[in-house]
């Protein structure tokens, strides 16, 4: 299966709390919901449905799991197609501490997460789809496991919080395989991985000439 990453970013690459003051405070957040004023724009939400449709694994960390599994288990209006694919999916989650996992559908992941996913790619499928999980999503990005990252990345600055990206990661140059502008100014990029590369300008015989490093 591809490890296809899935993230809501504000502009600043903020991923903490977008759909609700309380989704996430940890660390003293108290900026979440910032996605909540686009919510009237629908592209973005079919954008998502599309997203899901694709699935057929979801890999979840542990608190994204907990976030996700009181709401997403309660929608069993069968035109939620978002509802439908995570309640019927396999999931997987990742932690070390989850003593059980009641969601149907679940399988606890413990151990070494690099590992536990590389296997996962193994197995017979299209898209293993990881969705929010900060922190694994790091670690599988720095592990230059993921095939393909599908980001909404909406017109606000949150300021502070959890990013996708740390300032200490792997450089890693990234194609751009669709980008679209969505109703509301939302932007919905899909991105896959590709050599990191340097250059800069010099004056060669007057004039400016770009120099790949």
């Amino acid at each position: 299966m591809r490890l296809v990453v899935h993230e809501f970013l504000s502009l600043d690459g903020v991923m903490q709390g977008p759909g609700g003051p309380t989704e996430d405070t940890s660390g003293g957040f108290t900026r979440g919901g910032w996605i909540v004023p686009f919510a009237a724009a629908p592209e973005w939400g079919a954008a998502v449905t599309g997203w899901f449709a694709q699935a057929d694994a979801i890999l979840l960390g542990r608190t994204t799991y907990e976030m996700m599994y009181p709401y997403w288990s309660a929608v069993t209006d069968p035109d939620n197609s978002v509802a439908t694919a995570l309640n019927g999916l396999p999931k997987y989650v990742v932690s070390s501490t989850l003593g059980t996992a009641d969601w149907a559908g679940s399988t606890i992941l413990s151990g070494d997460a690099v590992e536990a996913v590389t296997r996962l790619k193994a197995a017979p499928g299209e898209e293993l789809q990881l969705h929010g999980s900060w922190r694994l999503a790091r670690t599988l990005h720095n592990a230059g496991l993921v095939d393909e990252y599908r980001l909404l990345v909406f017109p606000v600055v949150v300021g502070e919080g959890k990013r996708l990206f740390g300032e200490r990661g792997p450089a890693t140059g990234l194609e751009v395989r669709d980008a679209r502008i969505l109703d509301g100014g939302t932007t919905s990029l899909q991105l896959g991985p590709a050599p990191f590369g340097q250059g800069g300008l010099e004056v060669v015989e007057g004039r400016e000439v770009l120099v790949d490093r």
